[in-house]
């Protein structure tokens, strides 16, 4: 079996990259190791910057997205007693929109169903061979029955697990890494979020996040430490806690409910350089991992994706390769733009076990100076909405 260009995983990035290509003519096969049942109950990030809206509009899969999506013009930052909304149309005439990651990977799986373009479920044993030369293959059973797939190129879009990162040989590959203390966990519950925009809370027993999925669906973040698991939180405590940190005058427009999702995820900084190693690409969680807070993870896979498919339509249309050369070096420089801001988010509104006097003075210093000054309102706001790409 030989495709143009073979793309390992069917998460958001991978299906994104593969309906581009196939609206532009470039066949493409996508691999995936999981059901596609499977893949739809990841639960992840939902805010949306401009640049993966214009993405997706390229993938040409917005119908749900605007019906169904959430326009947000800012978000509220709460500091102990003190709050301080962001207010992003009036700094930057900008905005994010608010719509699932489990609603964007349906939209691009059914899109992708409608053309007829192959996506292979439960491929096992995937395999990268030759991505040095100018014919690599990859090979993977499936069924029972092992099959060789030749290509182009190969684009590893299977996330921080995957077969394609250590694909790229040590001596080449560099790694870099922030590991954080502490945790987010998460509840899902069909419920009218408690605010119509997300609130970001730094409270002296751990940080909050509340976000939503649509106007009857609650997402809500509570820092914890590593050790804590998610059998440890009933919906109760979950409920009792969230409102001890938001305060009786938040809480008293929170709506709880039983929850549909459960879950506690670490927080870290993953960042690989090269993105590229010949024919083979890396794109999304394969090669960087931001932490939650700056709701940068899913926007970066999308800018991945529409830099990489710049480079491929030049390649197929015009026989050139300057964007292929070019595509680490433009993804990084995005990438890293995105780390600071969520590592700047992540350092001012959570506790960290090993703060003394002097560190949480400097943050609330970090604060004021936000609150008090357009200039850093503006900066906060310009990365939020999405660095330019």
């Amino acid at each position: 079996m030989r495709t143009q260009v073979a793309i390992i995983g069917a998460g958001p990035s991978g299906l994104l990259l593969g309906q581009i290509l196939s609206r532009n003519g470039i066949d493409n096969i996508i691999l995936e190791r999981q059901t596609g049942d499977y893949v739809l109950g990841r639960i992840r990030a939902g805010v949306l910057e401009s640049v993966t809206v214009d993405a997706l509009e390229q993938a040409g899969v917005t119908d749900n997205l605007k019906k169904n999506g959430l326009v947000h013009n800012g978000c509220e930052l709460v500091f102990g007693d003190t709050s301080f909304r962001v207010d992003f149309e009036k700094l930057v005439n900008r905005h994010v929109v608010v719509y699932g990651q489990t609603e964007v990977t349906r939209d691009l799986m059914q899109a992708r169903e409608k053309i007829g373009a192959t996506t292979v479920y439960e491929a096992q044993e995937v395999a990268l061979h030759e991505v040095e030369s100018s014919h690599p293959y990859v090979t993977y059973k499936h069924e029972g029955q092992t099959h060789r797939l030749d290509c182009d190129f190969i684009v590893g879009c299977d996330g921080f697990h995957g077969v394609s990162r250590p694909a790229i040989p040590a001596d080449i590959l560099k790694t870099y890494e922030c590991v954080y203390p502490f945790g987010w966990l998460g509840l899902m519950a069909d419920t009218p979020p408690v605010s119509d925009e997300l609130i970001y809370v730094k409270h002296e027993r751990g940080f909050v996040l509340c976000s939503q999925r649509s106007k009857t669906r609650s997402r809500y973040y509570l820092q914890v430490p590593l050790s804590d698991k998610v059998e440890d939180w009933s919906d109760e405590r979950f409920w009792d806690e969230l409102r001890t940190r938001l305060g009786p005058e938040r809480s008293a427009n929170l709506v709880t409910g039983p929850s549909i999702e459960k879950s506690i995820a670490p927080l870290r900084s993953f960042v690989t350089e090269p993105m590229r190693h010949h024919n083979l690409f890396l794109a999304g969680d394969a090669a960087h991992i931001v932490p939650p807070t700056g709701a940068k993870g899913l926007n970066l896979a999308a800018s991945d994706v529409l830099y990489l498919s710049e480079a491929l339509l030049d390649f197929y249309q015009n026989q050139c390769r300057d964007k292929i050369e070019s595509y680490s070096d433009r993804c990084l420089k995005r990438i890293w733009g995105a780390e600071r801001f969520s590592w700047y988010m992540t350092r001012m509104m959570h506790t960290f076990p090993d703060m003394n006097h002097w560190d949480h003075k400097l943050q609330a210093a970090e604060f004021n100076q936000l609150m008090n000054s357009e200039h850093g309102a503006r900066l906060l706001a310009e990365n939020y909405v999405g660095l330019p790409y």
